[in-house]
This record gives C-alpha cells, structure tokens and sequence, in this order.
C-alpha cells in the first residue's frame, strides 16, 4: 500500500527519483499513465495488469468503458526503474500534468501519483472543505 507525501524534483532529463518508500514496490516495473484531476498515476506492473483486466472485461458497447480505456492505454508509459530508483516521465506526459521542477508524489493506497507543486497546493485548498463535510454514506461504516 502507497502512502504518505514526498517532495522530489523533476531533473533536466525529465526523470524523477522515485520515493526510497516506494522503490521495493516499483522495482519490478511501473506503468505511468493520465491520472484524473490532471495528475499522473503511477502502477506497480501487477496492480496495472489488474486494472487491465477489469477494462476488457466491459463490454465494447460501453461507450465510457472505450473513452477510458483509449486515453488509459494510449497515455500508458512502462519501464523498470534504474538502480537509483529513477523513472522517466514522457514529454506528453509531463505536458498533461504541467509538470515543471517541483513535484508532490503522493501514496493513493494501490497507486502513486504525481502532481505538479502548485496544481497538488491548490487541489488540496480548493477539497479540504470537502473532505470534512463527506456525509455518511460515502465511507464505509465505522470510520
């Protein structure tokens, strides 16, 4: 499970030094995507497989299922993170997320994802209201 908030930088080739806490669970290999909310997700491969399979599971029909899936897959970038625990992230990619030097990399349970600095500090103004006032209901009982 991915959790906590990191800081890192963006360096001059595009790659980002992956969070020493995240590193064990990525090593075998990550898939970047589009994220929601204009942020980037990043999978562990086997959690990536998994989202996989539940997308061919729907139907062709399913007009939303195929928007999803195309700019799911169609964004998808994967490799293994070299020894210094360092991942590439694709222009088109950084252009997405408007990724500049600073980062936010947070742990979202069964994904990482990474923000922009000043897209993460506004998202976190603009929903923080939000998150306290979620009715009952929305979370599972007992929280």
């Amino acid at each position: 499970m991915f959790l906590g908030t990191h800081t890192p930088r963006l360096d001059d080739k595009g790659r980002l030094i992956l969070p020493a806490k995240f590193r064990d669970e990525l090593a075998g290999g990550v898939v970047i995507t589009k994220g929601q909310d204009r942020c980037l997700y990043a999978f562990p491969m086997p959690e990536f497989q998994r989202i996989a399979e539940q997308l061919r599971a729907q139907p062709m029909t399913n007009k939303a299922a195929r928007a999803y899936s195309r700019v799911f897959f169609a964004s998808a970038h994967d490799e293994v993170p070299d020894k210094q625990g360092r991942v590439t992230i694709p222009a088109h990619l950084r252009a997405y997320a408007a990724l500049d030097r600073d980062l936010v990399v947070i742990g979202a349970s069964t994904r990482v994802e990474i923000w922009d600095k000043a897209a993460w500090e506004s998202y976190l103004a603009e929903s923080e209201d939000d998150f306290a006032d979620i009715e009952e209901g929305v979370l599972p009982s007992g929280l």
